[in-house]
């Protein structure tokens, strides 16, 4: 089974709790364990760290294959300036690559995306 789920909104701080409520949602319905959804919220704030501008952010959360996707765009050219720094232990970099399995940059839409993948483990004695 496949759920997908779009979201779009302004890019302002004050908008980043709805992100967060929809995929904290999705995860409940999903039955992820408490670590693999806090995974996945680490990584989306993270993200949406990037952004504090007027304009749209949209983010996709797709489920199948025992894994969670989620693709989080458009970023403009320097927004994500600090995935590329090493210079910080705790930096954007080191954040995904501690909470997710993998995570990819592509170039569409006229920006720049951010694709997410974290295998969802089963709960062992309901979470």
């Amino acid at each position: 089974m496949t759920d997908v789920v779009q979201l779009t909104l302004p890019a302002e701080e004050d908008f980043r709790p709805v992100a967060h409520l929809v995929v904290g949602g999705l995860g409940v319905r999903l039955d992820l364990t408490y670590d693999d959804l806090d995974d996945l919220q680490v990584a989306l704030e993270a993200l949406l760290g990037c952004r504090d501008d007027e304009g749209d952010i949209v983010v996709t959360v797709d489920t199948s294959d025992g894994a969670v996707r989620a693709s989080v765009g458009p970023f403009g050219a320097h927004s994500l300036d600090r995935l590329e720094r090493n210079d910080s232990a705790l930096g954007l970099r080191r954040v995904l690559e501690t909470v997710c399995d993998t995570f990819e940059i592509e170039e569409r839409d006229g920006g720049t995306w951010v694709e997410l993948t974290k295998t969802i483990t089963s709960p062992a004695g309901g979470g």
